[in-house]
């Protein structure tokens, strides 16, 4: 079972639960976010689809299906704030066929830079003491989503490991992901297969020799056992932290209820980032990536 805490004395995390994140790659802090931060974060999320989703183009963020990737608006996002779509929100012409706030997929991938709200959800004190007691030295925040899993067309993401899309050397990408709202297995929790982050990465989303993004299979490629999966249920304001090689999913939103949900990825100051990885910082153009406090 997947290890489940809440921050003791202090804001510390319990030395039984660093033992279990060492150990499943994955633990759950329940009750990290007052509701009302989190209620705060969920009015700017749809203020900025209000801003953003109208000059987005219709670019469609799909794990199935990696067009998007070969867009210029995509790797844009690298450094802006960008509005990505569900597949399910057009119909056969290209129209949309639900409002526009419900139509959004994620807005990505520097808000934690961009926006204040954003910027002062994503770091504190009491995220830097988490980092430090899962053993994430000199922590960069590389990238934030806000994932809206809309009802009834929010989409599946497939199995995947996180370091496959911000590969360090060594490995250190970890994965911040808060509840905005429940998550449950109605409307598309996530399920993770806890301990396989130690079987390495089955692949890596690089630049080619013509700079074009894709994903390149590693060599033997681990097996992961789906029988493992466990689901991750949690309540509005709970904190699910796991290491970038645990391979985790989740399932469509087919019900009336959305889930919404934020996520941060930081990787360590001190490992090498390639300049394969498709987010980069221009020195000299763009913000420098600062850390949790």
């Amino acid at each position: 079972m997947i290890h489940r805490t809440r921050l003791g004395d202090h804001d510390r995390l319990p030395a039984e639960a660093a033992a279990a994140y060492a150990r499943d790659g994955v633990i759950v802090i329940e009750g990290f976010m007052p509701a009302a931060r989190c209620a705060a974060l969920r009015k700017r999320a749809l203020e900025l689809v209000a801003e953003h989703a109208p000059h987005a183009g219709g670019t469609v963020f799909s794990t199935s299906d990696q067009r998007h990737t070969r867009d210029a608006y995509f790797e844009a996002s690298a450094n802006r704030i960008g509005a990505f779509f569900e597949a399910g929100a057009f119909d056969a012409d290209g129209r949309l066929q639900v409002p526009l706030e419900r139509a959004v997929n994620k807005l990505g991938h520097a808000l934690h830079d961009l926006d204040p709200v954003f910027d002062a959800f994503s770091r504190g004190p009491r995220l830097q003491a988490v980092a430090d007691a899962v053993g994430l030295t000199d922590p960069r925040l590389v990238q934030s989503m806000y994932i809206f899993k809309q009802p009834g067309i929010g989409g599946e993401v497939n199995c995947h490991q996180d370091s496959t899309y911000l590969y360090t050397e060594p490995e250190s990408v970890v994965g911040f992901w808060f509840a905005i709202e429940d998550a449950h297995r109605g409307n598309g929790c996530l399920g993770a297969l806890a301990g396989q982050h130690r079987r390495g990465l089955k692949e890596l989303f690089t630049r080619d020799g013509q700079g074009r993004l894709g994903l390149e299979q590693r060599a033997p490629a681990p097996q992961w056992d789906a029988n493992a999966l466990e689901w991750i249920e949690v309540a509005q304001g709970a904190l699910v932290v796991f290491d970038g090689a645990l391979p985790h999913l989740s399932e469509a939103n087919r019900s009336p209820a959305s889930r919404h949900a934020y996520t941060l990825h930081a990787v360590s100051g001190r490992a090498h980032y390639p300049e394969g990885n498709w987010i980069q910082r221009r020195q000299g153009f763009d913000p420098p990536w600062r850390g949790f406090v």
